[in-house]
């Protein structure tokens, strides 16, 4: 996580306050960090999935405190988002092991779908957080009433470079949202495309100065 002294806001987007370090990102060959995952899953929440209420979006920050707490615990982070009555809960996972401060090396998105009774797991880096993906999904079938769930490996495109895990989830997250409102379910999703990857970043500079941030 960058350090927020003398870094000047450049979006406050309802619980999301990005800054410009934040922002800048976004404009090079940068890991994104966890302040543009959880602005970007906020957007889809609020504006894109707005009226679909069986949707879910879990922001980094809360994933890594289901992931530290006893199991007991859980419930007080999912319980307030009413998690244990949507049909579909996305979660990105990060390979951060440190309960007291953000960072890692490697995004990956977990998905459960209450009706298939099955957790996506979507890795772009040959399945690197396959035992971090396990972990949670045993903790969260309990925690979302589906102790029957069965862990199934999503197809994801690989990426090309050390940096871009980030990118790669939230476009499988576009993908994934796109194909439950296509067919209700997660099953037979395609991986999202090298181009669609690649002009990720370029759109979200975009949606940043439309909903009146700044961009430097």
């Amino acid at each position: 996580m960058s350090s927020h002294r003398n870094d000047e806001v450049a979006l406050s987007y309802h619980e999301s306050c990005l800054r410009l370090s934040d922002v800048d990102l976004l404009k090079g060959p940068y890991w994104l960090n966890d302040q543009i995952i959880s602005f970007y899953f906020e957007y889809l929440e609020k504006q894109i999935f707005e009226n679909e209420h069986d949707l879910l979006f879990v922001s980094p920050e809360v994933t890594q405190c289901i992931r530290m707490v006893a199991q007991d615990e859980v419930g007080i982070f999912l319980e307030p988002l009413r998690a244990q009555h949507r049909a579909f809960v996305f979660f990105a996972l990060n390979d951060n092991q440190l309960a007291d401060r953000a960072g890692g090396s490697h995004w990956s998105l977990l998905v459960f779908s209450r009706g298939e009774k099955a957790f996506y797991h979507f890795d772009s880096s040959r399945n690197a957080n396959a035992e971090y993906a396990r972990h949670l999904v045993t903790v969260l079938k309990r925690a979302l009433y589906c102790p029957d769930a069965q862990l199934r490996t999503g197809d994801c495109l690989q990426q090309s470079n050390g940096y871009d895990c980030g990118v790669h989830v939230l476009c499988t997250v576009d993908a994934v949202a796109q194909q439950i409102r296509k067919s209700g379910k997660i099953e037979g999703v395609r991986s999202a495309r090298y181009d669609v990857i690649r002009s990720k970043r370029e759109e979200l500079l975009g949606i940043i100065v439309t909903l009146g941030g700044r961009i430097k």
